[in-house]
């Protein structure tokens, strides 16, 4: 693999264990030789896991929508793209990177990783997604999508395109090996 998009929260959360793992990620990308995609700002989660990229030679590719760029953009990246809209953005967060990841986060985090995830279920793409399971924060969605497997409403042989871990390591090597194997 060489880059992996990382949808995050633009906020730290309650909890210092969401900014430790987030710097934990960007130190196993760098030294597992595998770049950065992400929103491109500089707060947040997402600030943290640039910062952590860029401190351990990593690559970081930022791509961030115009009306957010002169708030929150981060200008210490390998490289920054602007697009005019968050569909631009996704489109091209996707199409630079070989695989997905959800860190916690929140609506914005959500909706991306599930439309990476369905867009893989509809044979869009290949790309395996994860979801880092900081300190349980995804348990309950994992219910939830275990849920509507047994109510019929996802194929069961789709309930593994979500891969889930609890480590950024653990969790880079489940998405290397569905790339691997496909």
């Amino acid at each position: 693999m060489k880059r992996i998009c990382v949808y995050c929260g633009s906020s730290p959360g309650n909890n210092e264990l969401y900014l430790q793992t987030a710097e934990e990620l960007g130190q196993v990308l760098a030294l597992n030789n595998v770049g950065l995609v992400y929103g491109g700002a500089s707060v947040g989660l997402m600030g943290r896991i640039a910062d952590s990229v860029m401190k351990h030679g990593g690559e970081v590719i930022g791509i961030i929508p115009g009306h957010l760029k002169k708030e929150v953009a981060h200008y210490g990246l390998t490289s920054l793209h602007e697009v005019n809209t968050m569909h631009e953005r996704k489109k091209m967060m996707m199409d630079l990177s070989d695989a997905m990841i959800a860190m916690p986060g929140g609506l914005g985090t959500m909706e991306e990783i599930f439309e990476a995830a369905t867009w893989s279920q509809l044979q869009l793409h290949t790309k395996p997604c994860g979801l880092l399971n900081v300190n349980g924060y995804y348990d309950k969605l994992l219910e939830f999508i275990d849920h509507a497997v047994n109510e019929g409403f996802i194929l069961p042989r789709h309930r593994y395109i979500m891969q889930a871990a609890e480590t950024p390591t653990e969790l880079l090597d489940k998405l290397k090996s569905v790339v691997e194997h496909a």
